[in-house]
């Protein structure tokens, strides 16, 4: 599962808005923000859904390993 600091750094990767992310997922802005800000659990298929769309937009997730945290890069 991707972690909200791997959200926020695919959206502005993307230069796309928590509006536009909704928009293209289907996931409401509130549950986006919320998961966003850690202040809430997400349902697995909302997570699976804005996932998708980031990836379908150009970002990869990147998992953590021994050479640092979490990240995204856009794909080539």
């Amino acid at each position: 599962m991707i972690e909200p600091s791997q959200m926020r750094m695919a959206r502005a990767a993307l230069k796309i808005s928590v509006r536009e992310l909704s928009k293209l997922s289907g996931v409401a802005d509130s549950t986006i923000l919320r998961f966003e800000s850690g202040k809430g659990a997400i349902l697995t298929t909302n997570m699976k859904r804005m996932e998708e769309a980031l990836e379908a937009a150009g970002v990869v997730f990147l998992p953590a390993d021994s050479t640092g945290g979490p990240g995204v890069r856009l794909r080539g």
